[in-house]
């Protein structure tokens, strides 16, 4: 049964997957999301939950009304609920969900070099669909838990909540706290092997989906037979310490599709080359006939990795602050019964903060807890960014560097340009989830920011040749960031008093829509004054709006922002949406619930369809992460049926699609209207034929355009679109182009 639930606020669409990568296709009259799908029956939802059956029961049978009673509720034990819902350990069962459960056994071994006891992981990906990752550490203990009566191995990877990183001694630092990554990883594969090298012996253990056992063969599909416990097979020498873990993903439970990828790897790896310097990471693809090896290994931890993930030009030095603070917090700790009690522990935070200044706007900032990367922030980056403010402002008056009548700098001033490495280390951190993905420790927002505080006061005042000149050119550029976000401010201002809701300054060419409701309202953007009247005529007045754009609009991707303010057509498009610009841009004040940009279905089309594309990117880039821009359809072809049924017309969209329709007909004894109308623009279609085609919500098609990594979104709109033709010209000739994915 397909998922389904509730309509949403902006009406009933249908969602059907779209061949190109990162778009989804929207018509009739149902909407998905994401990836999940909604059916309807006229007005009512219905849901794929289980529907209890009515059942006759006995007056005095202690049930509900609906059937529903104790005998119902089920109990997960074990790794079954891990199995029943994955998305609350990994996040995901597509590509992410295994690079997750990949790096929840890299990390542990990770672990191990941050405890000091190991020099080298190696990372083997296999053309069977196993991974290998092997380290030299000390190996997993083999000794008997004394609660349970099992061997370290068997706890480890069948106990969730289970390992050394919960109050003991074994890790100062990890980045594992819940104790449920191994034996999560485990559950989700359909084969673990775990080989240990301890005390002069080679361990092994065998799991399917969890389950300890023996199989009888290589491979997930071998001869499998339950049983528990660790067995010798070999034996090492007496200083040889280290552990080897192999599995094979469960295909019950990620997506077909699913699957690791190198350079992801590679860039994890390289990144924990950094922030463990002496640790060596070696990745080995094994998966394709053209085997490949990467070998990462750093001496100069963050303040190299500042200077490699610094985007633009540098405008001084690589700025390193450190420190430590300590705080107390309540924590159960096992006592001497194996009980967890509730216990105040003094803890101690280390701080290692590597930052510089580029000639650019962006910032581009990395967290670490321990090395695990928490890409939304928290607590320690929350206590940089408080401080850092703080800290500018009192140098920027200390060194007149701004004026007595001018305002203070704020965040985003400071940050302009910023690339900056901040890192804790701590022992048992709070993260919001099992992905770790924000430091929930509060201590740290004050302990960061001490820190930070100090050591910048100190490094500002310094008399050293080198970093004096950074510390100034750090400060130069933050007061010239304030300067010119006040005279934007003020510009934007100026420019409010002729907002487009409260004044007649709209362009007399837009054809406006009767509703404010931005839940319904639409502005479609068409190419050519030529299709206005056309386009017009097939709308519906009361939540869609009309603009007409002449001919190809301004590249703003090699433009200036002044040039692009002058530019008539961009300055239109930015005053009828009405959310201002940039850094301006505030996506509650949109007009519109959709932007959906109509051209012609040719070469040109696609054309200006991506030059409003640069502009909507470069400076109403909200609108394109929250999913409310899109692409019209309009046909290429109208066939008309001669004979059958009376008025029967297609549509179609390619050549492809064209040639496809017509042999169908042919096969099927139809005979159509020669020769077959080719539109070559909007204006060729009357007002019945573009509705229904292109504009009814009940009728059309949709692309919407999205944008999963902004990174990688930002290097191709500069390739394709900014002002260097060779990278341009080399990439059009030597590219591997998917051509199925070409808009066009």
């Amino acid at each position: 049964m397909s998922a389904l639930f509730p309509a949403p606020r902006m009406g009933l669409f249908h969602a059907r997957e779209c061949p190109i990568s990162c778009e989804i296709f929207l018509s009739g009259k149902i909407w998905g999301i994401d990836g999940q799908y909604a059916r309807f029956s006229g007005d009512e939802a219905i849901t794929s939950a289980t529907v209890a059956k009515e059942t006759k029961t006995d007056d005095k049978a202690e049930t509900t009304a609906n059937g529903y009673s104790a005998k119902d509720l089920a109990v997960l034990e074990g790794l079954d609920a891990v199995r029943k819902r994955p998305g609350m350990y990994i996040g995901t069962t597509d590509s992410r969900g295994l690079m997750h459960c990949l790096w929840e056994i890299i990390d542990n071994s990770v672990d191990e070099s941050l405890a000091g006891h190991c020099k080298k992981i190696e990372i083997n990906l296999e053309s069977d669909g196993s991974v290998e990752v092997h380290d030299d550490g000390r190996g997993i203990p083999v000794d008997k838990e004394p609660k349970t009566g099992l061997t370290g191995v068997e706890v480890v990877m069948t106990k969730l909540h289970a390992g050394g990183k919960f109050g003991g001694g074994s890790y100062a630092a990890s980045g594992g706290l819940h104790g449920v990554g191994a034996s999560v990883v485990n559950a989700l594969s359909s084969r673990l092997d775990v080989e240990v090298d301890r005390d002069g012996k080679i361990y092994w253990m065998s799991f399917q989906r969890g389950t300890p056992g023996i199989f009888d063969g290589d491979g997930p599909k071998a001869p499998f037979e339950e049983k528990s416990g660790l067995r010798v097979i070999g034996k090492v020498a007496a200083k040889v310490t280290g552990t080897r873990i192999k599995y094979w993903a469960d295909k019950q439970i990620f997506l077909k599709e699913a699957e690791l990828n190198i350079e992801d790897i590679h860039a994890r790896a390289r990144q924990t080359s950094y922030l463990v310097p002496g640790l060596t990471l070696i990745v080995n693809d094994n998966r394709t006939k053209t085997k490949s090896s990467e070998t990462f290994f750093h001496k100069g931890g963050i303040s190299e990795f500042c200077s490699f993930l610094r985007p633009d030009e540098q405008i001084g030095e690589v700025i390193r602050i450190s420190g430590t603070g300590t705080y107390t917090e309540t924590v159960p700790v096992l006592d001497e019964k194996g009980h967890m009690m509730p216990t105040e522990v003094d803890r101690e935070m280390g701080v290692d903060i590597a930052m510089q200044w580029g000639n650019g706007y962006d910032t581009t900032l990395s967290s670490f807890v321990n090395i695990i990367s928490t890409p939304k922030g928290g607590a320690h980056v929350q206590g940089f960014e408080r401080a850092i403010t703080k800290v500018f402002n009192d140098a920027l008056r200390a060194t007149k560097t701004l004026k007595n009548n001018e305002a203070d700098v704020i965040k985003d001033d400071v940050m302009e340009g910023l690339t900056a490495v901040v890192t804790v280390r701590m022992s048992e951190p709070q993260f919001e989830g099992q992905t770790k993905e924000v430091l929930g420790t509060a201590a740290a927002t004050k302990i960061v920011a001490t820190v930070v505080a100090e050591e910048m006061k100190n490094f500002f005042a310094t008399t050293k040749r080198i970093e004096k000149a950074t510390g100034k050119a750090a400060l130069e550029k933050a007061a010239q960031a304030s300067r010119t976000r006040i005279s934007a401010r003020a510009h934007k201002d100026l420019q409010r008093r002729k907002n487009a809701l409260e004044s007649s300054s709209l362009p007399t060419k837009l054809s406006d829509c009767r509703s404010d409701d931005t839940a319904r309202t639409e502005l479609f953007i068409v190419e050519g004054d030529s299709a206005l009247g056309t386009t017009k005529a097939a709308r519906n007045s009361e939540f869609q709006a009309i603009l007409p754009i002449r001919g190809k609009i301004l590249n703003v991707q090699k433009a200036s922002l002044s040039q692009m303010l002058e530019n008539n057509e961009c300055a239109s498009i930015i005053q009828v949406i009405g959310a201002g610009s940039g850094r301006s841009f505030t996506l509650d004040d949109a007009r519109y619930g959709r932007v959906i940009l109509m051209s012609d279905a040719d070469v040109d089309g696609a054309h200006i369809r991506c030059l409003l594309l640069t502009l909507l990117y470069r400076y109403m880039r909200p609108l394109i992460e929250d999913g409310r821009v899109f692409a019209a359809i309009p046909p290429l072809h109208r066939i008309d049926v001669v004979g059958g049924k009376r008025g029967e017309v297609h549509y179609t969209y390619s050549d492809d699609e064209m040639k496809k329709l017509t042999a169908e007909l042919t096969k099927a004894g139809k005979r159509w209207k020669e020769p077959i109308q080719r539109y070559k623009g909007l204006g060729e279609m009357d007002a019945d034929q573009l509705r229904e085609t292109t504009m009814d919500p009940e009728q059309r098609t949709l692309r919407r355009v999205t944008m999963n990594d902004a990174v990688a979104a930002e290097a191709i709109f500069e390739l394709l679109m900014g002002n260097e033709v060779a990278p341009r010209k080399e990439f059009i000739s030597s590219a591997e182009i998917d051509r199925e994915r070409i808009d066009a």
